[in-house]
């Protein structure tokens, strides 16, 4: 982690404009966490957002959209959990044990990831008053645990607020893409960043799921950055 923080900031913040916000960028895990996992695992999705930090990277330096981003893996610690979520703290993903996570401290990960990120985060919205926040993820087309393939290309989740999500939901379905609506997940369980920090202050937001394996590479980022930075900008003229 970059001076020890879990999380960084890419660009610089213009007060009333866009920002993203990426909860699972990062696959790193301390020397002092032992997870108790073969090493591959870190490079797979139950670690990892696999291509949201290339997507977010290539739309703060090319799009002018500013990003915080995790610098821990969401095994160590999930930051898009509420803080007493029973699965803060992973001890299982997609049918993988996490040994290491077995009766672990919770509380001192909490007090050394999950609250600095989720504190800073609470500052640099409150110092950037967006117009809109863009949540970006992304999604293993299969679970390995079961279930069937998923052909959505990208999902928009939301919980009580879908002011953005609709017109993001019309806007990539124009670019021709199969979008689900709140697919893979249900924004309604799994939404706890834009609930605290867009739902529960009123900021519109676009909670965006790409299937990962539309974003594995350079190329794809790129692309995938341009239109996601695209749509959003035209979510926020039809939200003003």
């Amino acid at each position: 982690m970059i001076d020890g923080l879990p999380y960084k900031h890419i660009g610089a913040v213009k007060p009333g404009g866009s920002v993203c916000v990426c909860d699972h960028a990062s696959n790193f895990v301390p020397e002092d966490v032992p997870l108790g996992i073969p090493a591959s695992l870190l490079d797979t999705h139950i670690a990892v957002d696999i291509g949201t930090a290339g997507v977010v990277g290539r739309m703060a330096r090319r799009h002018g959209i500013p990003a915080h981003m995790a610098q821990v893996s969401r095994l160590v610690i999930d930051l898009h959990r509420e803080e007493d979520h029973p699965h803060v703290v992973p001890t299982e993903s997609d049918g993988h044990l996490i040994p290491g996570n077995i009766g672990a401290d919770a509380e001192a990960r909490l007090d050394t990831y999950h609250r600095p990120y989720h504190d800073a985060l609470a500052k640099w919205l409150d110092a950037a008053r967006p117009e809109l926040i863009i949540s970006l993820h992304s999604f293993t087309p299969k679970l390995e645990s079961g279930g069937e393939q998923r052909p959505w290309q990208v999902g928009l989740l939301y919980n009580e607020d879908d002011r953005a999500a609709r017109h993001a939901i019309r806007l990539f379905g124009e670019e021709g893409l199969n979008v689900g609506d709140n697919e893979p997940y249900s924004g309604k369980q799994l939404n706890a960043t834009m609930n605290r920090h867009a739902e529960a202050h009123g900021r519109p937001y676009c909670a965006i799921e790409i299937r990962n394996d539309l974003i594995s590479n350079r190329a794809d980022q790129s692309r995938w950055a341009a239109m996601v930075a695209d749509v959003c900008g035209r979510v926020a003229l039809a939200l003003d």
